[in-house]
């Protein structure tokens, strides 16, 4: 038997042990620099709802193949497969970013935390710099904002300044899905 012959049976006796009653190994965030994993990604990045039989007969793979390293993938966090809304499609007037600066009374972890569950927020950032946090806001117009800031802004003590900068034009526009446990 040749060497990665003899590979092939320890890894399929790991496997074996796993099954009984052992904890299973879980792939690392180096997963990603795995050449088929990001060939799996790349396809499903394009579609995500891509069935593993597709992926698998492009890849020339087994589809339990794609299906075991997307749910490690998946266990292990680098892999999460939602549906990402396109506000630019769904045209929404109104898309906004807000330089927040947060009061000496408070953080901003702890700001970010108040305002996270706001539908109008797509997107907040703890960053450095001139602002504490960046916060990216999807509106149906003008009114919406203004409503927004004028609860969520304005007059909370919590906040110390608000820049708000108004979209313009859209260049570019990709969202990296992160779990915050994951983080």
């Amino acid at each position: 038997m040749s060497s990665s012959s003899n590979r092939m049976v320890n890894l399929n006796q790991f496997n074996d042990a796993n099954d009984s009653n052992q904890t299973p190994r879980v792939p690392t965030r180096d997963t990603l620099k795995d050449k088929l994993n990001q060939q799996i990604i790349d396809m499903l990045e394009s579609d995500g709802r891509l069935p593993f039989k597709e992926i698998a007969k492009t890849l020339e793979i087994s589809e339990g193949t794609v299906r075991n390293r997307v749910n490690r993938m998946k266990d292990a966090g680098v892999l999460q497969i939602k549906a990402l809304v396109d506000r630019s499609a769904i045209n929404y007037a109104t898309d906004s970013m807000l330089g927040i600066k947060v009061a000496s009374t408070s953080s901003p972890s702890e700001v970010a935390k108040r305002l996270q569950d706001c539908n109008e927020i797509v997107f907040i950032l703890w960053v450095t710099g001139r602002y504490d946090l960046l916060v990216e806001i999807a509106s149906e117009g003008d009114e919406t904002l203004t409503r927004f800031l004028e609860k969520h802004c304005f007059n909370n003590n919590d906040i110390k300044d608000v820049e708000v900068m108004k979209g313009l034009a859209t260049y570019k526009n990709q969202f990296l899905l992160k779990s915050h446990e994951k983080l």
